[in-house]
């Protein structure tokens, strides 16, 4: 997926280019960048750093990787926060978005950036989460780039206090442990035939004559046939629905060419956010593909969640699930 959030050690991740929440003066400091130091070679990345002298908060600069995995690290100094009364949000915003356009020139097809400005530079960490989001959602809207933000657990995540509540107590209102074999893993599939009777018998009801051969013909279609159906109804492109889907322009290529493409339900629940499909329609779409939401599945709860508070940005909800532990949208 174009955006993702992991867990992981920055140092490590196997990125064209990772970024160092770095000092002005490009020196060798503690937590992440000390651990970037280590990690590619100090006395090496020292010297290249020295070279280039310094950089100014909200600004970025290249070196190589040396001893890293990644090719590239970009160097980019967050602000310090002083109260959000410093343009700390702008200089912030700047460092992501630098730091992507620096990326871009060097044809970077991947990026691991940690939250920059969260540790001891004081950022607040949802407000930093947010911008973040922001600054790399927009950038993705106009380029191809693999892009993950690597954080070391959930609790250092910034998701919001008062939505992580209002998901916590819809979880223990809506959540149902289900022993039956048919609702385990995340990704468990329902015979077709049930699907279809489950999604179309409501609307079958009151519905005209002249309209069945309409509602078999849904019927039968496939996922990848649905799905090109409701973009064109929805009047969007289709570059469009797969960035709002988070989805990698290669495999919505796949599903258009092969009418017979099955998704993961992730995937095909991020179409349904793209195209903010309320929860029958969503269902609707999943059935296409052996799907269903269920009460049963936490990812499925949460997900419906936002669906039933109208809340359609992929990237808050990927948010969500990474802080209950749970897949993320997208492919």
């Amino acid at each position: 997926m174009p955006l993702e959030i992991v867990r992981q050690d920055l140092t490590v991740m196997n990125v064209d280019a990772i970024v160092n929440a770095a000092n002005k003066k490009l020196q060798m400091g503690g937590g992440v960048c000390g651990a970037i130091f280590q990690a590619a070679g100090v006395e090496e990345l020292t010297e290249a750093c020295d070279k280039i002298g310094g950089c100014a908060v909200g600004e970025a600069v290249i070196t190589n990787g040396f001893k890293l995995p990644a090719k590239y690290i970009i160097h980019t100094p967050g602000p310090i926060w002083k109260g959000g009364i410093q343009r700390e949000a702008e200089l912030l915003r700047n460092s992501y978005k630098q730091s992507l356009e620096l990326a871009h020139t060097y044809q970077c097809k991947s990026i691991a950036f940690p939250l920059i400005s969260t540790g001891i530079y004081g950022f607040p960490k949802e407000e930093a989460l947010q911008i973040a989001i922001s600054a790399i959602s927009t950038f993705l809207m106009q380029h191809e780039m693999h892009v993950y933000l690597v954080v070391f657990d959930q609790q250092s995540f910034g998701l919001s206090q008062k939505l992580f509540h209002s998901i916590q107590e819809y979880i223990d209102e809506y959540y149902v442990e289900e022993a039956s074999a048919l609702y385990e893993g995340r990704e468990a599939r329902f015979v077709t035939e049930q699907l279809r009777e489950h999604d179309y018998v409501k609307q079958s009801e009151d519905i005209e004559e002249s309209s069945l051969m309409q509602l078999i013909d849904e019927l039968d279609e496939s996922f990848s046939a649905r799905l090109l159906r409701l973009i064109d109804e929805r009047g969007i492109s289709d570059v469009d629905a797969y960035k709002r889907a988070n989805i990698d322009r290669r495999l919505f290529s796949k599903i258009r060419k092969e009418d017979s493409y099955n998704p993961k339900k992730k995937t095909a629940i991020a179409f349904a956010i793209a195209l903010e499909l309320d929860e029958d329609e969503t269902n609707a779409l999943l059935s296409a593909a052996g799907y269903t939401l269920s009460h049963s599945s936490k990812f499925d709860v949460i997900v419906k969640f936002f669906i039933t508070q109208q809340k359609y940005d992929i990237h808050e909800i990927n948010e969500a699930l990474f802080r209950f532990d749970q897949p993320l949208l997208g492919a």
